[in-house]
């Protein structure tokens, strides 16, 4: 079992930046490609950002290419998602979530375990 808990969210201005972080209990972490998803009122839940296990392969959905950069320290078993250039668009709650095999993936039916989210709010 892996329990993950997101921080970081909060309110920002356009333009702005936010670390969000993920804390991961159990010793199965180092095994989890770990990911980002965000889910806006009303949409489906959507990727975001993957980091494999050994934290050298990344992989990001378009709409954050170059802005979000997703990174993971085994020492402190936590994944972080830092966000850049905040747009309101970026507006809602992102969730942290483990696969337990390899490879990365991107739709949510692959992953095993979830957060409970954090929100964040982009005002225009």
């Amino acid at each position: 079992q892996v329990q993950l808990v997101e921080s970081g969210g909060g309110l920002v201005q356009a333009g702005g930046s936010l670390r969000l972080s993920c804390a991961a209990s159990g010793r199965t972490f180092s095994t989890c490609t770990m990911a980002w998803f965000r889910q806006a009122p009303g949409d489906e839940r959507e990727f975001v950002a993957v980091v494999s296990r050994g934290g050298t392969g990344t992989y990001y959905a378009d709409s954050v290419k170059g802005r979000f950069t997703i990174s993971r320290d085994s020492v402190k078993n936590t994944v972080y998602l830092q966000m850049s250039s905040l747009k309101p668009e970026d507006t809602a709650v992102y969730y942290c979530t483990c696969k337990r095999r390899p490879p990365t993936a991107t739709t949510t039916s692959e992953y095993d375990y979830w957060g409970r989210g954090t929100q964040v709010t982009v005002s225009s």
